[in-house]
């Protein structure tokens, strides 16, 4: 299904579970499709009550491809970050249309990577809509918890590199997690190497990753914002979390009031091992009244 933009922008969108169980929207990090929420983490979820939705970004699989906006540099990035095509904001407006799409007043937001920024933003700017926060993996500020130059310079070769086609894709989801993934937990390559297949059959698109990039450039620091929040909240962070290291997710936790913080060693970056799901979605269910 898909829910449409006034800027005629189309998101993409599925729906799961039993439609009278709690509403959850899921979104995803940067360049990564709604395929990414493993479907047995999803299944899980609607075991636990929960009705799921999972949505592609735009720019990313299913949902409309912005070509025209061009392809940004990194260092345009860096210099004139003001000049993103989109901001973080736009990206919480497509969430927000899901939202509308599916007739849900509010619901539990569950973000990871740059999918939570966008849900930290949209509990901001639309706090009304959310019955519960869940920020994984992310940063409240650019400023805090930021990777290293020399992870940085290693990413952006790696993601630079030609893609001809589904196996090149394939092997590349692979090599990402095994430079941003987590060293303490088992790596499903097979699933990993699928995901990548998957995915370029689905909408493969190098450039709107770095327009996804250049909107996180851009993204202003919400701290204040989320201080401001009264809504039940929850921070999950990896202490081996090469991308967003530690600080950024005590910084977004320390934002929030009352937010729980739970972190855990060996977890790294963009995806939760299967054998944390039972525990993470433990702390996500206690977010809903009893």
């Amino acid at each position: 299904m898909s829910a449409t933009r006034p800027e005629e922008i189309e998101i993409a969108y599925q729906r799961l579970g039993d439609p009278q169980g709690e509403p959850l929207l899921l979104i995803m990090g940067l360049g990564m499709q709604m395929i990414m929420w493993h479907d047995d983490f999803c299944s899980a979820l609607t075991e636990r009550g929960f009705a799921v939705a999972r949505f592609d970004h735009r720019d990313v699989g299913a949902s409309t491809h912005l070509h025209a906006d061009g392809r940004p540099t990194i260092l345009r990035m860096m210099l004139r970050p003001g000049t993103a095509t989109y901001r973080i904001e736009d990206m919480t407006g497509d969430a927000l249309a899901v939202l509308d799409a599916l007739g849900w007043r509010r619901a539990h937001v569950v973000g990871i990577s740059l999918g939570a920024m966008v849900a930290q933003q949209l509990a901001i700017d639309h706090p009304d809509r959310l019955l519960s926060l869940t920020s994984i993996a992310a940063t409240a500020t650019p400023r805090i918890g930021r990777l290293s130059m020399r992870t940085a310079m290693k990413l952006q070769r790696m993601q630079d590199r030609p893609v001809a086609d589904r196996d090149d894709a394939g092997q590349l989801m692979v090599d990402l997690y095994d430079l941003i993934g987590s060293p303490g937990h088992d790596m499903d390559v097979d699933w990993l190497r699928d995901m990548g297949r998957r995915a370029f059959d689905r909408g493969y698109d190098q450039a709107g990753r770095l327009r996804h990039e250049a909107a996180l450039m851009a993204s202003r620091d919400r701290r204040a914002g989320l201080a401001k929040l009264r809504i039940p909240a929850l921070v999950v962070h990896g202490e081996a979390d090469r991308i967003w290291r530690l600080p950024g997710g005590e910084a977004t936790a320390a934002a929030i009031p009352g937010a729980r913080l739970v972190t855990y060693p060996g977890l790294g970056h963009g995806i939760l091992p299967r054998d944390l799901w039972n525990d993470v979605i433990d702390h996500i269910r206690q977010l809903v009244p009893a």
